[in-house]
């Protein structure tokens, strides 16, 4: 029996809904994505006016010359969002889950994960450089090639592999490094390939890396949705149309997150997949940003145990782990 479409709530300022979003192409085609799901789902909201869009710079998309890590971590690209959120300027947000925080701020709750893209990382060679090899395709940077990425999670995991790399400072949105890959500002570059497949904008001669090999962020690929806490009726209707699979491999990964407490200057990479039977395997990695050290672990439990394997496989990978990692 399908199940019957969620009321739309009725004891509240009803329309139009208001939701917040970063101003980025990326994030735009995300929030006018997951609109498109719940009008789907809950066809009396196809109203035009059903909905308003809130375009908001966030502090991680003000500031580009430094690392987030300097400046305060991926949660940069939330707070003023969830700022509007609890002064009721907007009823929901929508995220790439891999910049919420772990502990959402008090009076605001993850309240839907949708459908995860593919999650893995895409090695993108410049103009100067042959395709890449898919079964080995870090082979196409020659010796010391210099690569631009952001993440210290990526640059971590490629010096471990490439000591004789060089990596420097690329951020800003999808466009903006590809642009300055075109410009020769690097050999090449790293992004997550759910971006650029959201935006059309996958390369030819790029190659998506294992998520074995070159480890995830935790949440990469899944948007999340985020309310306040006591808005009982949003909940209800974001309920209805959460992805399962992406809610436990993101619980699971978000648990590790959490149980390593890193800071942003911590590489730290989660990747969780489901399996036949209802198991879950967990990978998790922690790093230093050199790449001199490494630690890469992967464990498996049924899916109903996600939050618990997420747990567990961090503190593992904390205790054998140096301690300075996490200062």
């Amino acid at each position: 029996m399908p199940l019957a479409h969620p009321a739309v709530p009725k004891h509240r300022r009803l329309l139009p809904l208001r939701v917040g979003t970063r101003a980025s192409p990326l994030a735009l085609w995300q929030t006018r994505d997951f609109l498109d799901r719940i009008t789907r789902f809950c066809p009396v909201l196809r109203d035009a006016k059903a909905f308003e869009e809130h375009q908001l710079l966030t502090s991680g998309d003000r500031i580009q010359d430094r690392r987030l890590a300097d400046i305060g971590g991926k949660g940069l690209f939330a707070k003023e969002i969830h700022e509007a959120l609890l002064d009721g300027r907007v009823d929901f947000a929508v995220h790439s889950l891999k910049d919420l925080e772990t502990e959402m701020p008090p009076g605001i709750v993850l309240a839907c994960t949708l459908k995860r893209e593919d999650a893995r990382d895409c090695l993108l060679p410049g103009p100067s450089l042959p395709a890449c090899d898919p079964a080995n395709p870090l082979a196409v940077l020659p010796q010391g090639a210099v690569v631009g990425t952001s993440s210290v999670r990526r640059q971590s995991q490629l010096l471990h592999m490439r000591p004789d790399l060089s990596v420097v400072m690329f951020r800003g949105n999808v466009q903006t490094r590809l642009r300055k890959l075109a410009e020769g500002e690097a050999a090449a570059t790293m992004l997550a390939l759910a971006g650029l497949r959201r935006l059309g904008l996958e390369p030819a001669g790029s190659v998506p890396i294992d998520p074995e090999v070159m480890v995830p962020a935790a949440g990469q690929g899944i948007v999340g949705v985020t309310v306040r806490a006591d808005d009982t009726e949003l909940h209800e209707l974001l309920a209805a149309i959460e992805d399962p699979e992406a809610r436990a491999v993101s619980s699971a990964e978000r648990a590790l997150l959490a149980a390593l407490d890193g800071s942003c200057r911590t590489p730290i990479g989660g990747h969780a997949r489901l399996l036949p039977g209802g198991r879950l395997r967990l990978t998790g990695l922690v790093a230093r940003a050199d790449g001199t050290f490494l630690l890469k672990r992967t464990e498996e439990a049924a899916t109903a145990d996600a939050v618990r394997l997420g747990a567990e496989l961090g503190r593992a990978l904390r205790r054998d782990s140096p301690a300075d990692l996490f200062a």
